[in-house]
């Protein structure tokens, strides 16, 4: 139950119309303050000043897109204003609401045939549906073939379920038991894939065993990093490829060490010199990403192949 003030509070957001008018053109459609002006018609101030309001009533949410805000009704709406709206809705009929949302839809239209050059040059930076990075690597490993492959590392399985589908044999490596029971788990439909408790430090198996090696996200819990890359040369078969992804080196130890990591990145410089330490002939060791969310790791892709005899 609600008290009066809270309920009269509520009445009175609903009682304007051209709060009922925006709420009306956001649902199911996500749009700015700019093109909300050009549907209705209203100024712009007026329009930011009641989507204002019912933002502060968390009737809307917004979505920073570049240097656009973009609204849409909140899809933890407060339940009494849901039920209020919901009843609104159904018997709204209304010509000047009919107009805004047949101009809604138009603009909507317009938006998505115009789409790709509006973000030409930066299409990594902006959302549209499907286009994801797990479904663009899924895609991209369509293309790809591997032959035996080492998850050094592996943890509960997850990129190993990416590639199994394209590999001839899969094995996950960690030193953990329980982790390496819910990759079990998660890869209990593949018959290609097996199972290996160990140390990246002394890998139980014998040489030239693997055609690629995965070291993703885990040379910095090695407390020997430039061993661990002679275990995985030992363990490639000539002309077999590494991948390795790790953090740069950084100044914030105190995020890290939370996850167990023992050292502070690397220098690109210094990784591939560990590499070429293993017998590796370095492909690519450089920075290729940041992350968005301080503080900004940095991150290392570096490929190497085992000479070939």
């Amino acid at each position: 139950m609600h008290g009066l003030a809270d309920t009269t509070g509520l009445l009175s957001l609903f009682a304007d119309p051209t709060r009922v008018r925006l709420l009306a053109l956001l649902e199911g459609e996500e749009l700015s303050v700019a093109e909300l002006t050009r549907v209705t018609g209203l100024s712009q101030s007026r329009v930011s000043t009641h989507l204002g309001r019912l933002r502060e009533a968390s009737l809307v949410s917004t979505r920073r897109a570049g240097a656009s805000t973009f609204y849409r009704l909140h899809g933890a709406m407060p339940e009494a204003a849901r039920e209020l709206w919901a009843l609104l809705d159904a018997r709204l009929d209304d010509s000047v609401l009919r107009g805004d949302r047949e101009r809604r839809d138009d603009l909507v239209a317009r938006r998505m045939e115009a789409w790709p050059d509006a973000v030409a040059g930066q299409m990594e930076r902006h959302y549209s549906p499907g286009r994801t990075w797990e479904a663009t690597a899924r895609g991209l490993l369509g293309l790809a073939r591997f032959g035996d492959v080492l998850d050094a590392g592996s943890g509960d399985g997850t990129l190993a379920a990416l590639i199994a589908p394209r590999a001839r044999s899969v094995t996950c490596l960690d030193r953990s038991a329980k982790v390496l029971e819910a990759a079990r788990g998660r890869l209990a439909d593949h018959d290609n894939v097996t199972f290996a408790q160990g140390d990246l430090l002394e890998l139980p198996f014998e040489p030239e065993r693997f055609d690629q090696v995965m070291l993703f996200n885990v040379l910095t819990y090695a407390r020997d990093p430039g061993r661990v890359l002679r275990e995985v040369s030992r363990v490639l078969r000539p002309g077999g490829a590494v991948a390795a992804i790790t953090l740069k080196t950084h100044d914030h130890p105190e995020v890290t060490e939370a996850y167990g990591h023992l050292i502070a990145g690397f220098e690109p410089r210094a990784l591939r010199a560990l590499l070429e330490g293993a017998g590796l002939t370095v492909q690519r060791c450089e920075v290729t990403s940041r992350e968005r969310r301080k503080p900004y790791f940095e991150i290392i892709s570096a490929f190497a192949d085992k000479p070939a005899d």
